[in-house]
């Protein structure tokens, strides 16, 4: 993947050939964020995606959501892992795919409320914000991906 560039899905069934199985068409952009690149230019560049979704008019609360997935998910990589980020985004009809890889090992948790320090919440944040997220590991890192869903009555 090119930084900023856009994913296609698979062929149309007229156009891939004789293939029986049923495939997804997903549109999508990737983008990385060095130490140096600021948690709002990721949220910048995800907000221009989700214009072109039309979410900021059609389900702006969700689009509120997913920004603030994006910042809490870039800060640990930059913070927490202390490496660059990769975002990527990719919205396959039915879900908005959020997920961010960075160098480190170490999976995430969400941690209880607590008085005693200013920070680790922001895996409970997506917990609360996303539909669902899961955080995998990779052969150079892990990779955390949240899954947003437009609300009922919401169009795509």
């Amino acid at each position: 993947m090119r930084s900023g560039g856009h994913l296609a899905g698979p062929l149309p069934p007229d156009r891939r050939g004789p293939m029986k199985e049923q495939s997804v068409r997903t549109v999508g952009w990737a983008r990385s964020l060095p130490m140096d690149r600021g948690v709002k230019e990721a949220r910048d560049w995800a907000r221009e995606h989700l214009v072109s979704l039309g979410w900021d008019s059609t389900a702006p609360d969700t689009a509120d959501d997913v920004l603030l997935t994006v910042s809490e998910l870039v800060t640990n990589a930059h913070v927490h892992a202390g490496s660059s980020a990769q975002l990527v985004m990719s919205w396959d009809g039915s879900c908005l795919h959020v997920s961010v890889h960075d160098r480190s090992a170490d999976l995430p948790a969400p941690r209880g409320p607590s008085t005693e320090g200013l920070g680790g919440r922001g895996m409970l944040l997506v917990d609360a914000l996303a539909d669902t997220w899961e955080a995998r590991p990779c052969p150079h890192g892990k990779t955390v991906t949240a899954c947003f869903r437009l609300p009922a009555g919401a169009g795509s």
